[in-house]
Protein backbone atom coordinates (compact mmCIF):
# COMPACT_ATOMS: atom_id res chain seq x y z
CA UNK A 1 0.00 0.00 0.00
CA UNK A 2 1.49 3.28 -1.08
CA UNK A 3 2.18 6.13 1.77
CA UNK A 4 0.58 9.40 1.32
CA UNK A 5 1.66 13.04 3.00
CA UNK A 6 -0.84 15.10 3.79
CA UNK A 7 -0.20 18.86 2.55
CA UNK A 8 -2.93 21.16 3.01
CA UNK A 9 -6.05 18.73 2.87
CA UNK A 10 -4.25 17.41 -0.46
CA UNK A 11 -2.37 13.59 -0.15
CA UNK A 12 0.90 13.41 -2.00
CA UNK A 13 2.39 10.20 -2.67
CA UNK A 14 5.54 9.45 -1.26
CA UNK A 15 7.69 7.31 -3.21
CA UNK A 16 9.34 4.24 -2.49
CA UNK A 17 13.05 3.87 -3.07
CA UNK A 18 15.48 1.26 -4.36
CA UNK A 19 16.21 -1.33 -2.54
CA UNK A 20 18.91 -0.42 -0.19
CA UNK A 21 22.46 -2.19 0.83
CA UNK A 22 22.52 -4.99 3.36
CA UNK A 23 24.87 -2.66 5.44
CA UNK A 24 22.59 -0.02 5.25
CA UNK A 25 19.57 -1.70 6.82
CA UNK A 26 22.06 -3.20 10.11
CA UNK A 27 23.32 0.25 10.77
CA UNK A 28 19.87 1.85 11.00
CA UNK A 29 18.43 -1.53 12.67
CA UNK A 30 21.53 -1.66 15.08
CA UNK A 31 21.31 2.01 15.87
CA UNK A 32 17.44 1.42 17.05
CA UNK A 33 16.70 -1.53 17.90
CA UNK A 34 14.39 -0.52 20.96
CA UNK A 35 12.45 1.74 18.91
CA UNK A 36 11.42 -0.88 16.14
CA UNK A 37 11.74 -4.22 18.34
CA UNK A 38 12.51 -3.24 22.29
CA UNK A 39 16.02 -5.52 21.94
CA UNK A 40 19.15 -4.20 23.65
CA UNK A 41 22.28 -4.34 21.10
CA UNK A 42 25.25 -6.79 21.83
CA UNK A 43 27.21 -7.12 18.82
CA UNK A 44 27.91 -7.17 15.22
CA UNK A 45 29.23 -9.88 13.26
CA UNK A 46 29.53 -12.59 15.73
CA UNK A 47 31.37 -15.53 14.52
CA UNK A 48 31.61 -18.97 16.20
CA UNK A 49 31.94 -22.38 14.82
CA UNK A 50 32.36 -20.83 10.66
CA UNK A 51 28.70 -19.29 10.75
CA UNK A 52 28.53 -15.17 11.35
CA UNK A 53 25.64 -13.63 12.98
CA UNK A 54 24.88 -10.15 11.89
CA UNK A 55 23.38 -8.75 14.86
CA UNK A 56 23.07 -10.74 18.41
CA UNK A 57 20.64 -8.95 21.07
CA UNK A 58 19.05 -9.64 24.12
CA UNK A 59 15.71 -9.48 24.67
CA UNK A 60 15.26 -8.39 28.49
CA UNK A 61 11.38 -8.68 28.58
CA UNK A 62 11.82 -12.48 28.05
CA UNK A 63 14.87 -13.07 29.20
CA UNK A 64 15.81 -14.44 25.87
CA UNK A 65 19.05 -14.01 23.07
CA UNK A 66 17.69 -12.73 19.23
CA UNK A 67 19.47 -13.30 16.12
CA UNK A 68 19.12 -10.78 13.60
CA UNK A 69 20.10 -11.94 9.95
CA UNK A 70 19.96 -8.62 7.13
CA UNK A 71 18.89 -9.39 3.45
CA UNK A 72 19.02 -7.23 0.93
CA UNK A 73 16.94 -8.65 -1.48
CA UNK A 74 15.21 -12.33 -1.98
CA UNK A 75 17.29 -14.84 -0.45
CA UNK A 76 16.69 -18.74 -0.89
CA UNK A 77 18.67 -19.47 2.20
CA UNK A 78 16.41 -17.66 4.72
CA UNK A 79 14.69 -20.71 6.83
CA UNK A 80 17.44 -23.01 6.69
CA UNK A 81 19.96 -20.45 7.89
CA UNK A 82 17.71 -19.48 10.84
CA UNK A 83 17.81 -22.93 12.15
CA UNK A 84 21.53 -23.19 12.14
CA UNK A 85 21.50 -20.16 13.92
CA UNK A 86 19.16 -21.64 16.70
CA UNK A 87 21.01 -24.38 16.55
CA UNK A 88 24.50 -22.86 16.95
CA UNK A 89 22.79 -20.13 19.72
CA UNK A 90 21.46 -23.48 21.45
CA UNK A 91 24.24 -25.86 21.26
CA UNK A 92 26.85 -23.18 22.55
CA UNK A 93 25.34 -21.12 24.96
CA UNK A 94 28.32 -20.75 26.65
CA UNK A 95 29.84 -18.87 23.92
CA UNK A 96 26.61 -16.58 23.72
CA UNK A 97 26.59 -16.10 27.43
CA UNK A 98 30.12 -14.77 27.44
CA UNK A 99 29.40 -12.18 24.77
CA UNK A 100 26.87 -10.60 26.36
CA UNK A 101 28.71 -10.93 29.36
CA UNK A 102 32.09 -9.14 27.53
CA UNK A 103 30.19 -6.58 25.81
CA UNK A 104 28.04 -5.79 29.03
CA UNK A 105 30.49 -5.11 31.81
CA UNK A 106 27.76 -3.86 34.33
CA UNK A 107 25.60 -6.80 34.06
CA UNK A 108 25.87 -10.38 33.58
CA UNK A 109 23.72 -13.50 32.46
CA UNK A 110 23.85 -16.88 33.93
CA UNK A 111 22.61 -20.02 31.99
CA UNK A 112 19.97 -20.26 33.88
CA UNK A 113 18.89 -16.51 34.17
CA UNK A 114 18.26 -16.64 30.54
CA UNK A 115 15.34 -18.15 28.72
CA UNK A 116 16.60 -19.92 26.07
CA UNK A 117 12.90 -21.28 24.64
CA UNK A 118 12.00 -17.62 23.92
CA UNK A 119 15.44 -17.73 21.60
CA UNK A 120 14.64 -16.67 17.86
CA UNK A 121 16.09 -15.40 14.83
CA UNK A 122 14.75 -11.89 12.53
CA UNK A 123 15.09 -11.75 9.20
CA UNK A 124 15.06 -8.59 7.69
CA UNK A 125 14.78 -7.69 3.90
CA UNK A 126 13.02 -5.72 1.23
CA UNK A 127 10.83 -8.70 0.30
CA UNK A 128 10.56 -12.35 0.47
CA UNK A 129 9.58 -15.36 -1.54
CA UNK A 130 6.03 -16.56 -1.58
CA UNK A 131 7.61 -19.95 0.00
CA UNK A 132 9.40 -17.86 2.30
CA UNK A 133 6.71 -16.28 3.31
CA UNK A 134 4.79 -19.66 3.65
CA UNK A 135 7.46 -21.67 5.52
CA UNK A 136 7.01 -19.35 8.79
CA UNK A 137 2.87 -19.79 8.41
CA UNK A 138 3.03 -21.82 11.91
CA UNK A 139 2.35 -20.13 15.79
CA UNK A 140 5.21 -20.48 17.96
CA UNK A 141 8.17 -20.57 15.22
CA UNK A 142 10.79 -18.89 16.69
CA UNK A 143 11.50 -17.53 12.72
CA UNK A 144 10.35 -14.18 11.94
CA UNK A 145 10.65 -12.45 8.72
CA UNK A 146 10.36 -8.44 8.70
CA UNK A 147 10.04 -6.14 5.60
CA UNK A 148 11.72 -3.10 5.31
CA UNK A 149 10.83 -0.20 2.96
CA UNK A 150 13.19 2.82 2.35
CA UNK A 151 10.93 6.08 1.10
CA UNK A 152 11.71 9.64 0.16
CA UNK A 153 11.80 11.91 2.86
CA UNK A 154 13.81 9.73 5.05
CA UNK A 155 10.98 7.44 5.88
CA UNK A 156 11.53 3.94 7.13
CA UNK A 157 9.18 1.32 7.31
CA UNK A 158 9.51 -2.26 9.22
CA UNK A 159 6.41 -5.01 8.61
CA UNK A 160 6.31 -7.93 10.08
CA UNK A 161 5.20 -10.71 8.21
CA UNK A 162 2.74 -12.28 10.44
CA UNK A 163 1.33 -16.26 10.23
CA UNK A 164 -2.18 -16.87 9.20
CA UNK A 165 -4.55 -16.47 11.90
CA UNK A 166 -5.78 -20.09 11.45
CA UNK A 167 -2.26 -21.59 10.72
CA UNK A 168 -1.22 -24.26 12.79
CA UNK A 169 1.12 -24.55 16.12
CA UNK A 170 4.81 -25.62 14.86
CA UNK A 171 4.10 -28.92 17.70
CA UNK A 172 1.76 -30.36 15.40
CA UNK A 173 4.62 -31.68 13.45
CA UNK A 174 6.42 -32.40 16.14
CA UNK A 175 3.30 -34.13 18.43
CA UNK A 176 3.85 -37.09 17.42
CA UNK A 177 7.49 -38.36 16.96
CA UNK A 178 9.30 -38.87 20.35
CA UNK A 179 12.56 -38.46 18.50
CA UNK A 180 11.74 -34.98 17.61
CA UNK A 181 10.67 -33.71 20.76
CA UNK A 182 13.27 -35.45 22.78
CA UNK A 183 15.83 -33.61 20.07
CA UNK A 184 14.27 -30.20 20.42
CA UNK A 185 13.90 -30.58 24.10
CA UNK A 186 17.75 -31.59 24.24
CA UNK A 187 18.61 -28.77 22.32
CA UNK A 188 16.49 -26.50 24.47
CA UNK A 189 18.19 -27.50 27.71
CA UNK A 190 21.71 -27.84 26.72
Amino acid sequence: MPLFKKKENKLLQIKEKSNPLEKDIQEATEQNLNEIFGLDYISSEFQLNGLRVDTLCFNKESNSFVIIEYKKDKSFSVIDQGFAYLSLMLNHKADFLLEYNERNKNKSLSRESVNWEQSRVIFISPSFTVHQKAAINFKNLPLELWEVHYYDEDLIEYEQIEPFENSENIETVTGGNKLINCELRNAISV
